[in-house]
């Protein structure tokens, strides 16, 4: 799919890239282990470009309505600085997260694929969705990946946002 309106523009002031977990930094399959736990599977990929954006000054959170221990782990072992899970109404967490990193929507994007994130998705300046994302999510994002969630789709908005975000070479004033 091709991006809406130039992308480049959208992505010149980002400084912080925030994350849905189920869809996106998955592909929406949970699985039971045999200790009745249950599993997601994640992208080894994705994970390299959060930590690249992380190395170069970007911060990363995360805000999920799940609550599980593999998450936080994830979010731990790839050193993203801010988490919130359990939120089904994202918004709350959002405004907190704005007060806790001093940054501002404009400052901000956003990948979801379903109809909790349509308030963020509206909210950032650069708004990212996965091709199996439901309709109203397609029609409002910036910017559809290629690659589908939970595989590689984050780490091609994360190679988006190093090449052209508020940190990298074309996005210095």
């Amino acid at each position: 799919m091709i991006p809406v309106g130039n992308i480049f523009a959208n992505l010149k002031n980002i400084k912080m890239l925030v994350l849905d977990v189920d869809g996106v930094m998955t592909d929406c399959r949970i699985w039971m282990d045999s200790n009745g736990d249950w599993k997601r599977f994640f992208c080894v990929r994705d994970g390299v470009g959060i930590k690249r954006l992380i190395e170069n000054g970007y911060k990363l959170a995360v805000i999920t309505g799940s609550k599980t221990e593999e998450i936080r782990a994830r979010v731990k072992t790839l050193g993203i600085q801010f988490l919130y899970e359990g939120a089904v109404d994202k918004v709350p967490p959002f405004v907190d997260l704005q007060k806790q990193s001093g940054l501002k929507p404009e400052e901000m994007a956003y990948i979801g694929d379903d109809y909790f994130d349509i308030p963020l998705l509206k909210s950032v300046a650069f708004s990212a969705t996965v091709p199996e994302a439901v309709d109203e999510v397609i029609e409002i994002s910036k910017y559809i990946t290629k690659r589908p969630g939970g595989n590689g789709a984050v780490r091609e908005v994360c190679d988006l946002i190093y090449k052209h975000g508020a940190f990298s070479s074309s996005g210095r004033s």
